[in-house]
């Protein structure tokens, strides 16, 4: 089984720069995205043999997930049941028989840090959801976290340690979903792998010079373990300022 997640930094643009064909090559049984910038009715995505489903912000061109499936799903639920979280569009839940697949775009804390005591709520009460969905069946969460867990997950740790993303308080938060019995599969297969990147900012020709951050992750419930394949990082797939990063599991 396949899946993949991408943040495409507006689905539109990304439409114009490769998005289907990178899908059809991909073949995944699931196919996250977000950051689609989308209002419902702005995009007509002919992609065959998968059903659609949707979440958007309140806000215009802001935000916004989809997953695009093979398998319909026992249930779909949007947002993790809280008002204050849930007008922006971050959160899709897919239920079926073995798992939930939950596809996430976790607040960026902002320049100035002007939005981390919000992040840490969101944090607080997303774990929280998670951990009741686990109480059914085992998780997967996938999506950009908007976070580079340890010093090996971005090429500048020193300069960047009080930046959104590579904050003490951010790190902690993911760290915290460790304890709590999720796996990074990419860092269960590759643990010291060093250059392993999923963003690159448009500036300084960061990407060329592969001066990037890992923040875009595939977890999974302990339970999963077991039917760990392979995770990967789609790193030459351009189209975006991320890179769509995968999971492969034992069937």
């Amino acid at each position: 089984m396949k899946l993949i997640s991408w943040n495409v930094n507006g689905l539109r643009a990304c439409m114009g720069k490769g998005f289907q064909d990178f899908f059809r090559e991909a073949d995944a049984d699931i196919f996250c995205i977000q950051e689609s910038k989308l209002q419902e009715g702005q995009i007509s995505l002919d992609l065959e043999g998968y059903c659609q489903y949707w979440n958007y912000a309140v806000k215009k061109g802001y935000s916004g997930t989809a997953v695009f499936a093979k398998k319909e799903p026992l249930g779909v639920s949007y947002g993790i049941g809280i008002s204050e979280h849930d007008q922006e569009g971050r959160v899709i839940a897919l239920e079926y028989e073995d798992f939930y697949v939950v596809t996430v775009y976790t607040p960026n804390s902002q320049d100035g840090l002007a939005r981390l005591s919000y992040r840490m709520k969101w944090e607080e009460d997303f774990l929280a959801y998670l951990k009741n969905l686990e109480k059914e069946k085992p998780v997967i969460v996938c999506g950009d976290m908007n976070v580079a867990h340890r010093e090996i997950d971005l090429k500048n740790p020193k300069t960047n340690r009080k930046n959104a993303g590579f904050t003490d308080e951010e790190r902690e938060k993911f760290s915290c979903l460790l304890e709590n019995g999720f796996i990074d599969t990419f860092r269960y297969f590759y643990p010291e792998t060093e250059g392993a990147y999923s963003w690159w900012s448009y500036r300084f020709k960061a990407r060329e010079k592969n001066a990037g951050w890992r923040i875009d992750y595939f977890l999974v419930s302990a339970a999963l373990e077991g039917r760990l394949e392979d995770a990967v990082i789609y790193k030459d797939v351009f189209g975006s300022d991320h890179c769509p990063v995968g999971l492969l599991l034992k069937d």
